[in-house]
């Protein structure tokens, strides 16, 4: 009984955690290109500093992977964010109950803490060719940052999810 309690625990909080979902064009020739740029103009969704610390971190993940970032490149790499703020999901329980003679009267309720927190969908593409041109790899995560998180904190959220998100780029065949 011990171990199936302690199992499920550990399942509940393995599947509490933040998702990445990849999708690919299956008929991209990965292994003939190298090099990238991010698309001009684009509507990221982010502050200025927020975006140069995604760019920061796409930039190390992709070199790592032996891409070159240049002017003259095969892949445009573009990313875009959704946001919303809630209030965090962690709370403390607080409940109160009686009983006795067959009859039991319970109730509680959750007070959160923490304070607020961003819920963010990031979304990170790679287009063949040109920044108009055909998808070829799209990654979307979801995740929480705190509203109030300072900048130490937004870079070490980016530099963690990033590497997450590229893990799978470029496909193998």
């Amino acid at each position: 009984m011990k171990y199936f309690l302690l199992s499920s625990i550990c399942l509940l909080l393995i599947s509490c955690g933040s998702t990445v979902a990849v999708d690919y064009e299956k008929n991209t020739d990965w292994e003939q290109y190298k090099t990238y740029q991010f698309y001009r103009e684009m509507n990221s969704n982010l502050n200025e500093l927020d975006e140069k610390r995604v760019v920061k971190a796409i930039d190390s993940t992709l070199k790592i992977k032996g891409f070159q970032r240049t002017d003259y490149n095969t892949y445009w790499v573009a990313f875009f964010v959704e946001e919303t703020l809630s209030n965090s999901r962690n709370t403390i329980g607080v409940g109160l109950g009686t009983g006795g003679r067959g009859v039991s009267v319970g109730g509680g309720i959750g007070i959160p803490i923490g304070g607020k927190v961003i819920n963010q969908k990031m979304t990170i593409e790679v287009r063949e060719g040109q920044p108009n041109g055909k998808l070829v790899w799209q990654a979307v995560y979801d995740g929480e940052l705190k509203e109030k998180a300072k900048p130490k904190q937004k870079e070490a959220y980016y530099n963690k999810i990033i590497p997450m998100m590229l893990k799978d780029f470029p496909p193998e065949k």
